[in-house]
């Protein structure tokens, strides 16, 4: 029976527990994403993140793309654990496990998921840079 599962989390992603709890002898495929913070954003030096969420709609739209993948690809489950608060540079901000009978349509399913997780679900991040004391919400002009 296909599943989904989101989450929203202030903790380290471990994402070892997912692929075990997701594993199915049912599937030859199992694709993963990881999304982690990086040190720099448009040529700036950044020192840390801070993701602030809109708990109750972002869990709901979560868990809609998530059904969404089932239904369009012949996946049997796919799971997203996205990070909250703030982060440092190298953790885990975002993780995407999907497993399938074939690989490509865990492929494709995987991407599909980050694809519409970023399009889709309020998660804003904002970037602290080593060069300013001002911290910018990307995809936003307006310092803070």
């Amino acid at each position: 029976m296909p599943m989904h599962y989101f989450e929203l989390t202030e903790k380290q992603i471990n994402k070892d527990l997912w692929v075990e709890k997701f594993s199915d002898p049912a599937c030859g495929a199992f694709v993963s994403f990881e999304g982690w913070v990086r040190n720099h954003h448009d040529n700036r030096p950044v020192s840390h993140l801070f993701y602030e969420v809109y708990p109750e709609l972002a869990i709901k739209e979560g868990r809609a793309v998530l059904q969404q993948a089932l239904v369009n690809y012949d996946i049997n489950s796919a799971i997203c654990i996205h990070r909250l608060g703030s982060l440092q540079i190298g953790d885990m901000a975002v993780w995407v496990g999907v497993n399938a009978a074939h690989r490509d349509a865990a492929f494709e399913a995987c991407r599909f998921v980050i694809d519409e997780i970023k399009l889709r679900v309020p998660i804003w991040k904002k970037e602290y840079y080593l060069d300013s004391t001002k911290p910018l919400w990307v995809g936003s002009e307006v310092a803070r």
